[in-house]
């Protein structure tokens, strides 16, 4: 972080992230090997045999208090029905085990700040009972939806958005931070800022 920095300000890409993590674990002697292919639908890392998938944000708009994946995954051009992709976003979580999120968050002055997040995979499985509700007056084709997850006061922890524009693809919005681990945070000084 500190060399891309030192000639940058933009916030490190997910590749650049995912190349970087898969070293350091290694230099640390903890085993972890990326997958092969770049364009896996399922676990982006193998680490002491464990799947994870790595997430990035960095999102001009980004809020400390809460995660916004913009791309979990993409929904493909099959049939555009609700519970379908709710099962689909359910089926691909099958294929890792953990779910870290790497996020560059709003500078503070002239400090830089990243944090490393885990996504507890239990918490997404909640989405198995969503309250699915299509968004019936985009003028988007398909039409996009929410899929939302409540506690038992019926305050939201998620949503899942299913995106029918070009991409297709599904979104978490709003995953609240005390549902979430932190487990480093970095800030420091750059001399491009």
């Amino acid at each position: 972080m500190l060399s891309h920095h030192a000639g940058s300000r933009q916030a490190l890409s997910k590749d650049q992230f995912e190349f970087a993590f898969e070293a350091a674990l290694n230099v640390a002697g903890i085993s972890a090997q990326l997958v092969k292919s770049r364009t896996n639908r399922g676990h982006d890392i193998t680490i002491r045999d464990i799947p994870f998938s790595l997430k990035t944000e960095a999102a001009a708009n980004i809020k400390d208090e809460s995660v916004h994946v913009s791309k979990w995954m993409e929904l493909g051009r099959g049939e555009w029905k609700l519970p379908l992709l709710r099962d689909l976003f359910l089926e691909h979580m099958q294929s890792y085990d953990r779910i870290f999120t790497f996020r560059r968050l709003k500078d503070i002055n002239t400090k830089i700040r990243y944090e490393l997040v885990e996504i507890p995979k239990v918490l997404l499985l909640e989405a198995a009972n969503c309250e699915l509700v299509v968004c019936i007056n985009s003028k988007q084709s398909p039409q996009p939806g929410y899929g939302y997850v409540r506690d038992t006061d019926g305050q939201l922890k998620y949503s899942l958005y299913f995106d029918g524009g070009t991409e297709r693809k599904l979104q978490i919005k709003h995953l609240r931070k005390n549902f979430f681990k932190v487990h480093a945070t970095w800030i420091f000084g750059s001399m491009s800022t």
